[in-house]
């Protein structure tokens, strides 16, 4: 294997183990290679020290947990292997250029000091558009679940599936778009979950007559960012993912308060027996510049 697989494996790995002893040497043990040559070869492919880059992707996912869950800041310290709330908190100052409390109080996210997962080979940042969307009235149905951070790609990907079955009831023809507008808050009562409300929702003059009951949902207007997916349902999760990880810090923008919202555009008006592994949508962030 070439020196870029090598190392292209090696980051997979780290990106499944932070929160795992990650000393040079084990980590040179797990590539097979010295730790002065794994240290050269690292810098080399990806053009970063991996002791620095271990440590901000340990902060980076830390940040996640402030933003997410209500875990004390201690428990997340200790998680990303840091020995104490006062080294994780230099380091992570260092990093945002504030503290880990002041981090997780503020009502905006900026995307400022989160690192992203390195790629190697031909990768292309999903175009971002910047909108500004007027204020719209659906009608929609709210429901909850909570998740800890490690399950939020199987649990949103069968939940929203899920959910939209049970919205749209026995209706056989589908809207020409479908709106789903949620937005995550720390589980108020598991501290190391968070709570999702996704709400399915459709424009007042395309409900289905036989659509489960709704409420009317005020989608208030403002600035958002805009991507647009095109591909299997199952890898929705993964490039929304990809957004707040990469694309958000690549672009220095901040998320403000406010849902974000799916936008669905189903390829056909009769809904099929099967659901479609095959989805158009555009996903659209609230942002302040």
């Amino acid at each position: 294997m070439d020196q870029a697989g090598i190392i292209r494996d090696l980051l997979s790995w780290l990106e499944s183990h932070l929160d795992q002893p990650l000393s040079l040497d084990n980590v040179a043990a797990k590539a097979g290679y010295s730790k002065w040559h794994l240290q050269r070869m690292f810098k080399d492919i990806t053009g970063h020290a991996i002791g620095a880059y271990i440590r901000a992707r340990r902060l980076s996912k830390a940040a996640v947990a402030l933003r997410l869950t209500s875990r004390p800041i201690l428990d997340i310290a200790l998680q990303y292997r840091f020995d104490s709330q006062q080294t994780f908190t230099r380091a992570f100052k260092k990093q945002f250029a504030q503290t880990p409390a002041l981090y997780r109080r503020l009502e905006d996210w900026s995307a400022f000091g989160i690192c992203p997962p390195i790629r190697l080979g031909a990768f292309t940042l999903p175009k971002p558009e910047f909108v500004t969307q007027p204020e719209q009235h659906l009608i929609g149905l709210t429901q909850s679940y909570s998740c800890n951070l490690e399950q939020i790609s199987n649990f949103r990907n069968e939940l929203r599936a899920q959910f939209w079955c049970q919205f749209l009831g026995e209706a056989e023809t589908l809207p020409p778009v479908l709106y789903g507008l949620h937005h995550s808050r720390p589980n108020p009562e598991r501290d190391d979950e968070q709570e999702v409300l996704y709400t399915t929702a459709l424009e007042p003059n395309h409900v289905p007559a036989n659509a489960q009951e709704g409420q009317p949902v005020i989608l208030p207007g403002g600035e958002y960012v805009r991507f647009n997916y095109q591909g299997p349902s199952s890898g929705l999760q993964d490039f929304i993912l990809m957004l707040y990880g990469t694309c958000l810090p690549a672009l220095e923008l901040t998320r403000r308060k406010g849902h974000d919202i799916e936008r669905f555009y189903p390829q056909s008006d009769r809904r099929p027996p099967q659901a479609s592994t095959e989805i158009k949508c555009d996903y659209l962030i609230p942002i302040r510049r």
